[in-house]
C-alpha cells in the first residue's frame, strides 16, 4: 500500500512541475458527472437528467423540476478506495427558472511524504514520514429557464469556482463557465446539449517552491510564470432520448450520443481539430419505482502492451434505483475500461423530492 501512495504522490507532482498553459485533461473531475443514474447509463442523460443532479450533465434539465425544492448527496470511491469522489446539491424552484447550487470533491488522502525520510548520511528516520492531501474542489452555481417563454426549449447555465490542492507544495483556483439546451421535439423525442468550459475555465496556480524543490531533483523550482496558469479547452456533448411505453407500468428509455474534445486525443475519431467519442445508455422503469440501467461510453483506441496492437477499449456500467414518495436511492458500477482493467467503482446516491413529499 505504500507504494501506491508514493507512486501516486509522485505522479501527481510530476504533472504539476509539467504544467502547461492548455491542458487537454484540466479540472478532468468534472466531466466525472455525478447521480448514479446517469453513471450507470454512461453519461447518457445529456437530454433525460431532470433533476437535481443535472448541474453535472446538463444544467437546462433543471427545469423539470416542477415545484419546490431537490436535495441530493453521492459517494464514490476509486482504485481500491484510494481515491473519492463526493458529490452535494440543492435545487429551488423560482418564479422564472430553476437554481442549483452544488459543490464536488475528488481527493486522495493520507498520501505519504517520505522526501525526509532519508537524511544526507544516509539514515533512515520512519519518523520523518509525513502525510499529505491532492484534492480537487468545485463550487457550481447553476440557473435553468425558459428563453423568451418558449417552453419547448429549456437554457441553463453553470458558473464554476474550482479549487485544487496538492498539500503544502501547490494549490490553484480557477473559474468557468457551462452552457446546455433541452429542446423537447416531436413524438416525445428531447435533444440536448452542453457545451463545457464555454469560456474555457482558466486555474491559476501558486507553488510552494520550498518544499517542492524537496521531490524534484533537490533543486529549487522556479516555474515561467505562463507555467503557473492553465486554461480548460471546451467540450461539446450532444444527446437525444425518448421513452418507449411498455405497457402501463413498464418503460424503457434509450439515450445515444457524442462527446466532442476540441482536440486530439486517443477518441476512435480523432483529428488535430476534434475528437469524436459515441455513448449509449438506457433505462428500463417500473412503475415509476423500480429502475434498471446499462451503459456505455468512453471509447477509444490503445495500444496493447504486450503484442503491440491497437485495439478498442471502452467502460461499460451498470446500475439499479429504487424511489418511494420522494427518496430516491440509486446504485452504479462502472469498469475503468483501460486494456481490460479489472479496477470497478461503486457509486451511491440518494435524492430527496420535497415537491412529492408536499404533494402525497
Amino acid at each position: 500500500m505504500m507504494k501506491k501512495y508514493f507512486l501516486l504522490a509522485s505522479l501527481l507532482l510530476f504533472g504539476l512541475s509539467q504544467a502547461q498553459i492548455i491542458r487537454k485533461y484540466s479540472n478532468e473531475f468534472l466531466n466525472i458527472g455525478a447521480g448514479a443514474r446517469g453513471l450507470a447509463m454512461g453519461g447518457a442523460v445529456l437530454s433525460s437528467q431532470d433533476d437535481v443532479y443535472s448541474p453535472m450533465w446538463n444544467p437546462a434539465g433543471l427545469m423539470s423540476i416542477e415545484r419546490d425544492w431537490q436535495g441530493a448527496a453521492m459517494h464514490a470511491e476509486y482504485f481500491e478506495s484510494i481515491a473519492k469522489y463526493d458529490y452535494l446539491a440543492y435545487a429551488k424552484v423560482l418564479e422564472e427558472g430553476v437554481f442549483g447550487v452544488s459543490v464536488v470533491r475528488l481527493g486522495v488522502d493520507n498520501i505519504l511524504n517520505t522526501t525526509q525520510m532519508i537524511d544526507a548520511e544516509g539514515n533512515i528516520d520512519y519518523d520523518k514520514i509525513t502525510k499529505f492531501s491532492q484534492s480537487d474542489y468545485a463550487a457550481i452555481l447553476s440557473y435553468a429557464f425558459h428563453p423568451a417563454g418558449n417552453t419547448k426549449l429549456d437554457v441553463g447555465v453553470n458558473a464554476k469556482i474550482v479549487y485544487r490542492n496538492v498539500g503544502k507544495f501547490a494549490s490553484g483556483y480557477g473559474f468557468g463557465f457551462d452552457i446546455g439546451a433541452i429542446y423537447k421535439g416531436e413524438n416525445g423525442w428531447k435533444f440536448g446539449g452542453m457545451l463545457r468550459d464555454a469560456t474555457t475555465t482558466v486555474n491559476f496556480w501558486s507553488i510552494n517552491q520550498k518544499e517542492l524543490s524537496t521531490v524534484v531533483n533537490g533543486e529549487e523550482f522556479n516555474p515561467a510564470p505562463k507555467d503557473k496558469m492553465e486554461l480548460t479547452m471546451p467540450k461539446l456533448n450532444l444527446g437525444a432520448s425518448k421513452v418507449f411505453e411498455i405497457n402501463s407500468s413498464v418503460y424503457v428509455l434509450p439515450e445515444a450520443g457524442i462527446n466532442v474534445d476540441f482536440a486530439k486525443t486517443a477518441a476512435l475519431v480523432s483529428t488535430d481539430f476534434a475528437s469524436i467519442t459515441p455513448y449509449a445508455g438506457a433505462e428500463l422503469g417500473y412503475q415509476k419505482m423500480i429502475f434498471v440501467r446499462l451503459g456505455i461510453n468512453r471509447f477509444q483506441s490503445i495500444t496493447d502492451i504486450e503484442d503491440l496492437k491497437r485495439k478498442v477499449s471502452f467502460q461499460p456500467s451498470a446500475g439499479l434505483g429504487i424511489r418511494y414518495r420522494g427518496l430516491t436511492l440509486d446504485y452504479a458500477i462502472t469498469n475503468s475500461g483501460i486494456g481490460g482493467s479489472n479496477f470497478y467503482s461503486n457509486f451511491f446516491s440518494l435524492k430527496l423530492d420535497m415537491g412529492e413529499f408536499r404533494n402525497d
